[in-house]
């Protein structure tokens, strides 16, 4: 079954578990590649990601199309990392040499 991009617009995204993440808002398109590249979701599920941030789902992840979009993978939660947090190792090598 061919779907058009468009009509990917507005479908339910679900995870593998079956939760709802979100709808698809836009499509990410590989121009130079003639392929899609991910689905943009402006609107995410403040359980699965952090303060309901916009995700681009890699279109790789997804499993089937159809009524709603099935993903095969999607991680169990998605947090933002905070600028300036290092790790220790991240630390030491930033480090001046003595």
């Amino acid at each position: 079954m061919l779907v058009e991009m468009t009509e990917l617009l507005g479908r339910q995204v679900y995870t593998p578990e079956g939760r709802l993440l979100g709808e698809v808002d836009n499509v990410v398109v590989d121009v130079e590649g003639s392929k899609v590249d991910g689905l943009y979701l402006a609107e995410t599920s403040p359980m699965l990601v952090e303060d309901s941030r916009p995700t681009n789902v890699p279109y790789r992840w997804v499993s089937a199309v159809n009524d709603v979009v099935l993903l095969k993978y999607f991680p169990r939660r998605v947090s933002v990392k905070k600028a300036g947090a290092r790790s220790a190792k991240e630390e030491e090598a930033a480090a001046p040499a003595r």
